[in-house]
């Protein structure tokens, strides 16, 4: 399974920022480009592993747009988007964001006291944003019915999952200075 998302992994350039060693891939920049292929088996195995009994996906922008979209296309479930730009609507919920390599504030719209969500997402590393948008969702009253991340990388989702998050991911990844050194198919059966 996931044989696309493996080998594309896999293939992805690395470069150096800071001490940091970033791998660039479609799913997570949109570079080169994002073939449909690649989307439809990574939101077909979303499919297979979450609970999609809920009333919306959430995601975070930027490249968590392209899975949430074909999700919500193909479920028929409405997407919302957490913003990086604020838009002063009633009830916008505003949250700080810490990552590895940055700090900003992030702004939920769109949840209602009461809904019931899936949070999908392109990459978890450290786990700053992924805990961002879940303390925004609690803010809002949404339960959070899963969560589900394509490519762990570091020791976020491990972190979150001590905090008692349930974060499913589909594959982990060792990079070195070079390139992608291993990609591991995640076993969500247990968690």
């Amino acid at each position: 399974m996931l044989e696309r998302l493996k080998k594309s992994l896999l293939e992805a350039p690395v470069f150096k920022r800071g001490s940091y060693n970033y791998f660039i891939h479609p799913i997570t920049d949109g570079v080169p480009e994002i073939k449909p292929e690649l989307i439809r088996e990574v939101v077909g195995h979303i499919m297979r592993i979450a609970d999609l009994e809920v009333d919306k996906i959430v995601t975070v922008e930027a490249m968590g747009i392209p899975i949430g979209i074909a999700l919500s296309i193909i479920c028929d479930i409405p997407l919302v988007i957490i913003r990086k730009r604020k838009y002063g609507l009633p009830g916008e919920i505003e949250v700080s964001q810490v990552t590895g390599y940055s700090k900003s504030q992030l702004f939920l719209n769109g949840i209602k006291k009461g809904d019931r969500v899936i949070v999908v997402d392109d990459v978890i590393s450290t786990g700053g944003t992924l805990l961002a948008t879940l303390e925004s969702l609690k803010v809002a009253g949404a339960m959070v019915k899963d969560v589900v991340v394509v490519i762990q990388r570091g020791d976020g989702a491990s972190r979150l999952r001590s905090k008692g998050y349930g974060i499913k991911t589909m594959v982990s990844v060792e990079v070195d200075e070079r390139q992608v050194t291993k990609v591991i198919e995640s076993d969500n059966s247990s968690r």
